[in-house]
């Protein structure tokens, strides 16, 4: 019982009145055919099955003539069959019309594609609201080719994502619903992006509550709400507005920096990052040195630092050697990162 309540929370709102809507007419075409079949089994004696044939034609209007001969009751009951019966299935035929000509249908088989899509994904990140700043963590995940699934309720939003193939749930991202059909509890991160930090704060405690061990960054506007935020689970609180801050002053100050940053982020012939890979338990990185690993012969990336419990060791010797536990901080292509995390990955 209750996997069918998670199940109908899942249903778009705009799915389940499509649903509704079938379900009506349906139920019309079979009254119909109960009703007339009852009708002539009452009033002219006849059996079941003749009397359903006989709905059958009388209502379509194909024409095949009576299968007995009507009395005078049965003449007077086909006239009102033919005005009710012939009217609820023009009725019928124009709405199964109109769900084919204004794409409903259409609409909902894409649904179903996605919603089986998103069921699909494994260790991937749950965007909670295209806003401003959403907008940006969703390009720069499809530039970084990383799995995402995006959680908004503004209908025009929702559109746009399904115009763009982005995967989507429809609802809102504060309630367990919405999030168990992103896949919280297969999910590697969730960032949340809603408008007020008030909206943030009770993503951060749902999505928390549902999975503990996911990785969760928040948006914030005041100091105060970071605080909250951090406190309620949140791993990360990002504040745009001191970061504008920050990036204002580093424009006056550092402009070659900076806009060496804003060619390695912005520059539309490679994607180049900063990244970091984690060697686990398993990796085959695990007793060989830098530059046995192969990263260093790669071309197109740059290996930064090396880091082991908050500790960085920048430009690392090539003689170092990996063990579990530390992250290799590199810069370069994101098809030379993802060369990278295949030898990482290879057993």
């Amino acid at each position: 019982m209750k996997k069918l309540k998670k199940r109908a929370r899942a249903i778009p709102e705009s799915s389940r009145h499509l649903f509704r809507k079938i379900a009506a007419i349906l139920f019309l075409l079979i009254a119909v055919l109960i009703s007339g079949s009852i009708g002539y089994m009452l009033v002219e004696g006849w059996s079941f099955l003749d009397s359903l044939y006989m709905t059958v034609i009388t209502v379509s209007s194909v024409g095949y003539g009576e299968i007995h001969p009507l009395s005078k009751s049965g003449r007077i009951f086909t006239m009102v069959l033919i005005l009710f019966g012939s009217g609820i299935l023009l009725y019928s035929i124009s709405m199964i019309t109109a769900f084919f000509v204004e794409g409903e249908l259409t609409d909902i088989l894409r649904r179903m594609k996605m919603k089986n899509t998103i069921d699909a994904l494994q260790d991937h990140y749950i965007i909670c609201g295209e806003s401003q700043t959403g907008h940006y963590v969703i390009d720069e995940l499809q530039k970084t080719r990383r799995s995402f699934v995006v959680v908004e309720t503004d209908r025009h939003k929702i559109d746009s994502l399904m115009a763009r193939n982005i995967p989507h749930v429809e609802g809102d991202a504060t309630t367990e619903g919405a999030l168990e059909s992103a896949g919280i509890s297969r999910a590697a991160g969730l960032i949340t992006t809603l408008h007020t930090d008030a909206e943030n704060l009770f993503v951060v405690l749902t999505a928390k509550g549902l999975n503990p061990r996911l990785r969760v960054i928040a948006k914030a506007v005041e100091e105060e709400s970071r605080q909250k935020l951090l406190k309620v689970g949140a791993d990360g609180v990002v504040m745009p507005n001191a970061i504008g801050g920050l990036r204002m002053v580093s424009e006056m100050t550092r402009p070659n920096v900076v806009n060496f940053l804003d060619l390695m982020l912005r520059s539309k012939e490679q994607t180049i990052r900063v990244e970091e890979i984690l060697i686990a338990a398993d990796s085959p990185f695990i007793g060989k040195s830098l530059v046995e690993t192969g990263i260093v012969h790669l071309p197109d990336v740059t290996v930064i630092s090396l880091a082991k419990d908050g500790d960085y060791l920048i430009n690392p010797p090539r003689d170092t050697v990996m063990n579990e536990g530390m992250v290799i901080v590199l810069m370069g292509t994101v098809t030379a990162i993802s060369q990278i995390r295949g030898l990482e990955n290879a057993s």
